[in-house]
């Protein structure tokens, strides 16, 4: 089973998928983080065979959540894309033609560094930080996590937990990690890896476990 779960912050809606996004009903956006689109081919071009399917699913995904959710704006919490221009840039250049229609924002990561006029040209606001209704939006998480006016949503670590089972099994999984000032989204990107958190007693955290979510505690 594949249906989002609902998490309310400072009396907003939050409906978190299994596909490593969430859609953010007062507002009609869909969140997501991490995707470093053109990762993929950059190690293709360091010589690492790694195949161009795995950007073309993560691509299905996200195409496949804007048509669930019929969102008016995408929200990107930053590293939308990994590097420098190649292959992969193009085709979503493509994509992107073909839903000009819909919003995107970006907030700003260190992977972004493509020059400002490729995004103007491809329809793409560019900034460092977004806010609204209380929510603010930055790449980096807050490393101290104090309380502020507004909630803040991240990316950047790539949040993983680590779940032990029966005879000092272990395995580790991406996830949603909130806490009372803050929440930190999990990597879009599948080709990407994991940075264990250490939860407390009054966080909450949805572990993505074979495409269904999970929550702890």
């Amino acid at each position: 089973m594949n249906a989002p779960l609902v998490h309310q912050v400072r009396d907003q809606t939050f409906w978190l998928s299994p596909h490593r996004l969430l859609y953010w009903e007062e507002t009609a956006s869909l969140v997501v983080s991490d995707l470093h689109i053109g990762k993929t081919g950059h190690f293709r071009k360091s010589g690492i065979a790694v195949p161009q399917q795995v950007f073309k699913e993560d691509m299905q995904r996200l195409v496949d959540a804007i048509m669930q959710f019929k969102p008016q704006q995408l929200i990107i919490v930053g590293d939308l894309f990994h590097s420098h221009h190649n292959k992969e840039l193009d085709l979503f250049c493509k994509w992107r033609n073909d839903l000009s229609q819909l919003k995107m924002i970006l907030v700003k990561g260190n992977h972004d560094i493509l020059p400002d006029q490729w995004y103007a040209d491809t329809g793409i606001e560019v900034t460092n930080s977004y806010h609204n209704a209380g929510i603010s939006f930055r790449h980096d998480p807050d490393p101290v996590g104090a309380d502020t006016e507004a909630y803040l949503i991240s990316g950047h670590l790539h949040p993983g937990i680590l779940l032990k089972g029966m005879g000092k099994q272990s395995l580790r999984f991406p996830c949603f990690y909130f806490t009372e000032s803050q929440a930190i989204l999990p990597a879009f990107s599948k080709f990407s890896g994991l940075a264990n958190i250490e939860p407390r007693k009054k966080d909450t955290v949805y572990a993505i476990v074979n495409e269904t979510l999970v929550k702890f505690p």
